[in-house]
Order: C-alpha cells, then structure tokens, then sequence
C-alpha cells in the first residue's frame, strides 16, 4: 500500500467551500423558512473550519447565498474588529473571493452574532443571524418530540405561563436576549440571542433574515414585511433595555444600545454597541463628512 494509492489527487475546491449539493439543500431549506415563516427547518449541517458553537450555521448560510460581487459584513456582538467577526470575514473572502466592508450601509449581506445593525437596512440587504439555540420551548419542554408537536398545535401555553411566573415573582418579565416572539401570528420563535432592545426591529422590516443554529440543524426566517410580536401581555407592555438615557464615551453618541465597561475605581463608562455607528459619530464629531444611514431608533425611542 502506497501513500498514493490512500490519498486522493488534488481538486480544485468548491466554489464558497461548500460543496454544489450541499448548496442547494441549504437553498431548499431558506425557501422554505420563507415560505413558512419562524418555523423551523431541518438541514444536513456541513462541517466547516470552525469549531460547533462559533457560528457555523451562519457561515453556511452566508457562503450558500455569496457571490463575486456580494460585499460582506460580519458582526460579532456589535463588533466588527473582534476575533470572531475579522476570522469569518476573511475566511468567506478567501473561498469565495467577496469584497468585503465594515459599513452597514454598503453590505449586501450581513452575517450577525447577537446585534442587529443600528442603521436601518434595504430590501435588498440579506441578513444572517448565527442561533446556539433555535428551540423557543426547550426551557418549558425538554422532549423536542413533544415540542415540535406543541409547535404543530400552537400550543404556548406554557411559555406564557413561564411570563406570567417571571412577573409574579419580579413584578416584571426578566426575559432578556432570546425573547420569544410570534412571527405572523402563528410559529414562536427564538430571535437568536440578541437583546429586547433589537426584537423591534425585525417587525415589518424590509430585508430578509435568515437564522441559522449549525449545531442543532435548523433553519428559519422572517421574510420582509412580516409581523414580528414580542409575547406580552395587555397590561405588561414590552420594554427594552433602559439605554436611551446613556452616552457613549468615545463617541458621545446617545440614545442607542450601549456596553457597560467597568472602570477600576468601581464605576462604569457605556460604549455604544455597533462599533461602526460609534466610528461613524467619531467622525461626524471631528468634521468629516460621513454618511450616516437611517436608524431604527430616535431618541432611544422606536417609531411606532
């Protein structure tokens, strides 16, 4: 036995590094998260460069629906410099050859790890949310049998039960990232962990989200234009994170979702979380013209 004989002679790879088949299973399976909105699909997930856990069901996504001309942004928290976030943007440049940005406004496709850009975005912007846990009743029904047949049934009673707990023993609802929402008016689904301060802004928005979980095999979307609802109840209105009071201090922007940084003294300083809005209004404040899209919010507050 010969080393060549156990080697395979080299080929050439796959365009995106995913294979033709495997591409298209992924495009099956987005058809059909778009057609039946928040519900979610099983998929073959393909091993990647990158470890269960890091955002591979993203990745997937992402390399599935890249192209030549397709310019890439990658977030990671909010942040586009942070290891994840610059790791997975030149791994897509390098199999498949796409200009990449950190500009939200230039994106054609934005792949996510717990933000949702403050800048509003185009219908003809795609964004791709990485989800370590696609299942909204796991914490109420362990048996995932039972739960896809509650999902089958639109039974929620227990996650609404779950709410209702949480306000009795806290006077108010400690769900944080992850709030279960309905997607219109059927399916509950988990909005990847992104905070409540972000769940607004997927109701009735004009780009398509796609939510990917790599390491549980599932696939769902919310289509353009399609409603997104918090679960809450008629005298509990739903809140979002009480930010709209803080300034960042680099930027000196205010009224949009901020990190908390500790300072050594025992005091604590707020940065704004999209590191490219805070660039931007870095910029802005030092007499640049920048060109600033649109935001989701005003004031800290969202446009009903």
């Amino acid at each position: 036995m010969t080393l060549s004989k156990l080697t395979k002679p080299w080929e050439a790879m796959s365009y995106g590094f995913i294979d033709g088949s495997a591409k298209r299973e992924m495009r099956r399976k987005m058809l059909k998260a778009v057609a039946v909105p928040g519900c979610q699909m099983p998929y073959a997930s393909r091993e990647v460069p990158m470890a269960r856990g890091w955002g591979t069901g993203g990745l997937q996504v992402s390399l599935t629906l890249v192209k030549p001309t397709t310019r890439v942004k990658v977030i990671d928290q909010g942040a586009d410099d942070s290891v994840n976030a610059a790791s997975i943007r030149r791994f897509i440049a390098s199999v498949a050859g796409t200009p990449t940005t950190l500009d939200t406004l230039e994106a054609d496709l934005i792949q996510s790890r717990h933000r949702i850009p403050e800048e509003i975005m185009r219908e003809d912007q795609i964004l791709v949310l990485q989800v370590p846990n696609p299942e909204p009743l796991r914490g109420v029904q362990p048996n995932m049998s039972i739960a896809r047949q509650m999902h089958a049934d639109a039974d929620y009673g227990r996650m609404w039960l779950q709410l209702y707990e949480q306000i009795v023993r806290s006077g108010r609802v400690m769900q944080g990232a992850s709030y279960p929402s309905l997607v219109h008016g059927r399916h509950v689904m988990t909005p990847s962990p992104i905070p409540r301060w972000d769940v607004p802004k997927l109701h009735m928005s004009r780009h398509l989200t796609i939510l990917s979980a790599g390491r549980e095999k599932r696939i769902f979307a919310v289509p353009p234009f399609t409603r997104v609802e918090p679960l809450v109840f008629d005298d509990v209105p739903y809140q979002v994170e009480d930010h709209a009071g803080l300034t960042c201090y680099r930027s000196g922007a205010k009224g949009f979702f901020m990190n908390e940084i500790p300072q050594d003294d025992g005091s604590s300083v707020y940065e704004v979380s999209d590191s490219e809005w805070g660039v931007k209004a870095i910029r802005a404040k030092d007499g640049e013209d920048v060109i600033r899209g649109e935001t989701w919010y005003k004031d800290g507050e969202m446009p009903q």
